[in-house]
């Protein structure tokens, strides 16, 4: 089976800002018990997915284009770029902004454990 991803916009994601344009790879229907997310993340410059808590699940984001601000657990702030890799572990808390003037584009997957 062949099908193009689908884009759903969402705003002030996680209570971050502005509007954040998640492309699915997979729905939640298709992903079943394995998990909840499988996306292309785009932010806009002044985008950012707010400060959350994954519980039971793990995240890793893969950094596709442009560059952006990941806000580990501990709160630290680190520049990513293409090709960088977030890993979010079950039971912490991340974020990311864009501050960049070019849009930040990132691979997600929200897995269950």
């Amino acid at each position: 089976m062949i099908r193009k991803e689908v884009c759903t916009p969402v705003e002030n994601l996680m209570g971050g800002k502005g509007t954040v344009k998640l492309y699915h790879i997979q729905t939640k229907e298709e992903l079943g018990k394995a998990g909840r997310l499988y996306a292309r993340v785009v932010l806009d410059p002044g985008c950012s997915i707010g400060w959350h808590r994954h519980t039971g699940e793990t995240e890793p984001y893969y950094i596709l284009k442009g560059e952006g601000t990941f806000i580990d657990n501990d709160g630290s702030r680190t520049t990513v770029t293409p090709g960088d890799i977030c890993t979010i572990e079950d039971g912490q808390c991340h974020s990311m902004e864009n501050n960049s003037s070019e849009p930040l584009e990132f691979i997600g997957l929200v897995y269950n454990l």
